[in-house]
């Protein structure tokens, strides 16, 4: 756990894509902030959603107009600032008998195209399937819109970074024990999940971002009322072989009203979901049911040629949404939008918590959020995000990036250098110092992971497991056999800088796990 400080301006505790994006805003504006996250970045809901930075169509049949504004301007920001990590992406929706007319589905797409300015994003179209689509015969026409694809856990990333190059500290593996009050400051004990040692440390004001633990918190932490209430919301999804060569994404509407998506994925697949399912349980216990795997199934063999099979799932994740409790009776018509709520007795020592929200509008809610501090501390600066790069994403093109590296890595294999171009963008140079031949990255792993890309995750992205490494800083473990995945688990056992539970923690997880 590495405090700089014994008083900060502001404790952020969560470290999903809303902890993050307020901790960075924050940093930038001069306040001293630290970040304290239980378990990795983006362990939870941020890493398990359904990758797009979209306006959200459906939310237009809820009357959700400011939402998707928001959504839809915040898309263009967002698309300009991490072009590494998100990129364009059209979606086809086939027109069936049981949506509305077709001319009800075009007047939505209008509104959908001009609620905000588009600049990067071409207009929505009416299109025709012929004998080549890969849907089946029985479809015939549909639409194609746009929107925007995301890494959703490497977003977390680059915010935690760009939290932390503005001078915050990011604390992973740090769990917030307690918090009160006393007197103009916050009194916060911090535990070191690895080691188990506990600190104190004082801060002016804390941000609540728990996410799916945002009450709970209050409950366990504060020892006070949440004063919102949330509403858990599963999203499961899985990963299946592609099942058609198109470019483009497709957004199936079933008949019960619900969404599902078929999204390219990783170049190899192609990425099913979401359910929407109430959720009572521990939110970092949720895994996919069978009835949900057997639901995306079923709703994408009646649109395509190609039929998935439950059998040849290749990967399944789910996530908790906390989602703002509105008494929606069904849970795909919950509020994706987001509030905060700010507790201040005598106008000092805030507390702000965050509620709801969806990852397209994370930097929005961050503003806001900070916004809303700097209340109580006049000195901080203005908002700075929207006109700023991610953390290597200051470059123009992904094309033009290759090129670059082509030119100034001419050693290093093509495949390679395009996986670094959308993971890394400039990073890769950081990645790459030092490095003049292949045989300098190291140790192979296994589908292009050697150990210099290892040894930069654990420096620079907080990453200590191989979980941390295959499946949120990169999407690798879809390829990596059991082997491989044990070979590198081997290395970072080996290696000095990865931190390792003390003795009583590896014997407490132990028990757990009996």
């Amino acid at each position: 756990m590495a405090l700089r400080q014994e008083i900060y301006d502001l404790l952020v505790i969560g470290g999903g894509v809303n902890g993050v994006g307020i901790a960075a805003d924050a940093a930038g504006r001069g306040l001293s902030v630290a970040l304290c996250e239980m378990n990795d970045l983006a362990s939870a809901t941020s890493s398990n959603s359904s990758k797009l930075i979209h306006g959200g169509l459906r939310y237009l049949e809820y009357y959700e107009f400011r939402l998707v504004r928001e959504a839809l301007a915040e898309r263009e920001v967002l698309l300009k600032n991490a072009p590494h990590i998100m990129w364009p992406l059209r979606f086809r929706l086939p027109h069936r008998p049981h949506l509305r007319p077709a001319l009800m589905i075009r007047a939505g797409l209008f509104l959908y195209d001009h609620l905000a300015k588009r600049v990067t994003l071409p207009a929505s179209e009416g299109i025709k399937f012929g004998a080549d689509s890969a849907l089946i015969p029985e479809i015939k026409k549909g639409f194609e819109y746009s929107d925007g694809w995301v890494d959703d856990a490497r977003l977390v990333i680059l915010n935690a970074m760009m939290a932390q190059e503005k001078g915050a500290d990011i604390l992973t593996r740090t769990k917030c024990l307690k918090a009160r009050r006393e007197g103009d400051f916050w009194r916060i004990q911090l535990q070191d999940t690895l080691s188990g040692d506990i600190h104190d440390v004082k801060t002016r004001a804390v941000v609540n971002a728990g996410g799916p633990w945002v009450s709970s918190l209050f409950d366990d932490t504060m020892e006070q009322k949440a004063p919102k209430s949330i509403r858990l919301v599963k999203g499961s999804h899985i990963i299946v072989p592609k099942i058609h060569n198109e470019s483009q994404a497709y957004i199936l509407q079933n008949e019960d009203g619900r969404i599902v998506f078929v999204i390219p994925y990783e170049d190899d697949f192609s990425l099913i979901g979401t359910t929407d399912v109430e959720y009572q349980g521990d939110p970092s216990r949720v895994t996919i049911d069978q009835d949900e795997i057997d639901y995306l199934v079923a709703v994408t063999n009646a649109h395509f040629k190609t039929k998935v099979q439950a059998s040849g799932v290749v990967h399944s994740y789910s996530g908790v949404r906390p989602l703002m409790d509105d008494e929606a009776a069904d849970a795909k018509a919950v509020t994706r939008d987001y509030t905060f709520e700010v507790d201040a007795p005598d106008n000092r020592t805030p507390l702000l918590s965050v509620f709801g929200g969806k990852i397209t509008t994370y930097r929005k809610l961050a503003q806001a959020a900070v916004d809303k501090l700097c209340e109580f501390f006049p000195k901080a600066g203005a908002a700075w995000t929207a006109d700023t790069p991610m953390p290597g994403g200051n470059f123009i093109s992904q094309s033009g990036l290759l090129q670059q590296f082509n030119r100034q890595y001419p050693w290093l294999e093509t495949g390679l250098a395009q996986r670094y171009v959308r993971t890394y963008g400039t990073l890769t140079e950081k990645l790459l110092e030092g490095c003049s031949q292949m045989e300098d990255l190291g140790e192979h792993f296994g589908k292009g992971l050697y150990a210099a890309e290892v040894n930069y995750l654990i420096r620079s992205e907080w990453a200590l497991t191989t979980e941390d490494i295959v499946w949120r800083r990169t999407k690798l473990g879809l390829w990596l056999k059991d082997e491989q995945l044990d070979q590198l688990k081997a290395y970072l056992e080996q290696s000095p800088e990865v931190k390792k539970p003390s003795a009583s923690e590896h014997s407490n997880r132990s028990e757990k796990a009996a």
